[in-house]
């Protein structure tokens, strides 16, 4: 059942990341902004949009997978290690910066998350077989 949650959470983090890079890339391409056809045709004309729009999808069915066998609190918190993802990535595709704020925020969600993780491994310990 780890592999399971691992994969699945790997695999949530992964279309979550590509929802927000993707819209990251298509709102910036969008600009000029106007309330225009010409503009939604532009915008619906840049494969990020797509991109964002598969990410979107495949979070939500990963999401809904997870739900029947994750125990809720780890796994609403591990669903934001996105935020984490999109920023190390954001300060190579979009030349952003790290400081201190941004480090303090993506160490306090990770260390969140090992917390609620041990919380639950201590409230439901796996069951062993005996032989």
């Amino acid at each position: 059942m780890k592999r399971f949650y691992l994969f699945g959470f790997l695999l949530l983090m992964g279309f979550d990341t590509l929802a927000q890079i993707s819209f990251k890339y298509a709102g910036t391409q969008a600009l000029p902004v106007a309330a225009s056809l010409e503009w939604v045709l532009r915008v619906f004309g840049q494969p990020w949009v797509y991109g964002a729009v598969i990410g979107y999808i495949g979070a939500f069915f990963t999401w809904m997978a997870l739900l029947k066998h994750a125990p809720i609190g780890p796994a609403f918190a591990a669903s934001h290690l996105e935020v984490v993802s999109v920023m190390l990535l954001s300060v190579w595709l979009f030349d952003e910066h790290l400081n201190v704020a941004r480090v303090l925020g993506a160490i306090a969600i990770i260390a969140g998350i090992v917390c609620l993780g041990m919380a639950e491994s201590r409230e439901h310990p796996p069951e062993h077989a005996e032989a």
